[in-house]
């Protein structure tokens, strides 16, 4: 093959690379909920048992990492709605407390998905890795009924580039 040839291919190549969306968003549907969110990767699934409002709970997650960030959705069921308030203030809590977080800020949100039977709240925090390197978090959580959820950014940097598809892109069916 000639050099000319070779260079177009490469030159070609790395056109159609660069061109290669690093968020490449799509809808999903929540399994085992029913929320959709937008995700710029196909997720990953799995369930595990957590301790939450002093019992063990199953909770759902699905996420993928893209652009140097980890999105994901989690849900949990409760047998009561009275428990709500208490679970999700120990969730935070256990989310801080894994990220090792040494600042964060708190804000409630008012018709979280713009739906008014929903109650919610976002937190931002800074912390670190198991490996030690410095993270960002900003996460929501959000009830209906007996069902919480929370959806979460980890990066190094959180940018509204990344934000700004993900969060308004949360959507209860």
């Amino acid at each position: 093959m000639p050099m000319s040839v070779k260079v177009l291919l490469l030159f070609i190549t790395l056109v159609l690379a660069a061109c290669s969306p690093a968020l490449n968003w799509r809808e999903v549907r929540i399994k085992g909920a029913n929320l959709a969110a937008m995700l710029p990767c196909k997720p990953d699934e799995g369930s595990r048992v957590v301790p939450l409002g002093g019992k063990d709970i199953e909770m759902y997650m699905s996420g993928c990492d893209a652009a140097d960030a980890t999105f994901a959705v989690a849900h949990v069921k409760l047998a009561q709605a009275a428990n709500v308030s208490e679970v999700v203030s120990q969730w935070r809590t256990a989310t801080l407390g894994n990220m090792g977080a040494t600042s964060s800020t708190f804000v409630r949100l008012r018709d979280p998905l713009g739906d008014s039977s929903v109650s919610g709240a976002m937190l931002t925090a800074q912390g670190q890795r198991k490996d030690g390197t410095a993270v960002q978090m900003q996460g929501v959580w959000f009830a209906r009924g007996t069902q919480i959820f929370h959806a979460v950014v980890y990066a190094q940097s959180i940018s509204p580039e990344i934000t700004e598809t993900f969060f308004p892109g949360l959507r209860l069916q």
